[in-house]
């Protein structure tokens, strides 16, 4: 499959995907903050999963990366990513503070484990709704490490069975704190193929 000549209407149905995804997960993020949180989608497109380290600033950029599994009629693997700074603007929003510094503490990753999840749910769920599908996703794990090492598993994974990505770029931002994290859905191909005919492109 070539992706440059996947048609207008699936790029249509995919930016849709995003915008009901962002908004469920601004939804749920402004419940658990009570606060007002405004959520964009400024990309989605499909990726050749080689073009992911590029995005991400390099394979030596540090990031965290929240991963999930995806089990049902899709089977594969979904990535949300942050660089340093964004994940600690996004802890300063959830737990109201201004902190100095890069590290992240034990209690930041737990939180930004729960935001990965929100989200991953939200964009799933949303992807379930426009296909018909049964999605499930597993706990997430969290790593912070350079984004060519983060990538390692799937990369690993995706070698044999399949190397095309679905890429949701999100920012969301609270007062003057914003955050741009990438949400990567890496279906297996069968998977893949699965989500195209469902969509309406063979």
């Amino acid at each position: 499959m070539n992706i440059n000549n996947l048609n207008s209407t699936l790029i249509d149905v995919l930016k849709e995907l995003g915008n009901i995804g962002s908004g469920n997960a601004a939804t749920a993020l402004a419940k658990m903050i009570n606060k007002r949180v405004d959520m964009n989608v400024p990309q989605v497109k499909i990726l050749d999963f080689k073009e992911v380290n590029e995005i991400l600033g390099g394979a030596e950029e540090p990031v965290v990366g929240i991963y999930f599994q995806m089990e049902g009629d899709i089977v594969g693997n979904i990535m949300f990513i942050l660089n340093i700074k964004s994940s600690k603007n996004l802890v300063d929003i959830l737990f109201n503070k201004n902190s100095e510094g890069e590290d992240l503490e034990e209690m930041d990753i737990s939180a930004l484990s729960e935001i990965g999840n929100i989200l991953a749910a939200s964009y799933t769920n949303s992807l379930s709704n426009l296909t018909g599908l049964s999605i499930k996703i597993s706990v997430p794990s969290v790593s912070i490490d350079m984004a060519g090492a983060i990538l390692s598993v799937p990369a690993v994974q995706f070698g044999y069975i399949g190397d095309k990505v679905l890429f949701i770029e999100t920012q969301f931002n609270e007062d003057n704190k914003e955050v741009t994290g990438d949400l990567f859905l890496v279906p297996d191909i069968d998977s893949f193929n699965i989500i195209m005919k469902q969509l309406g492109v063979d």
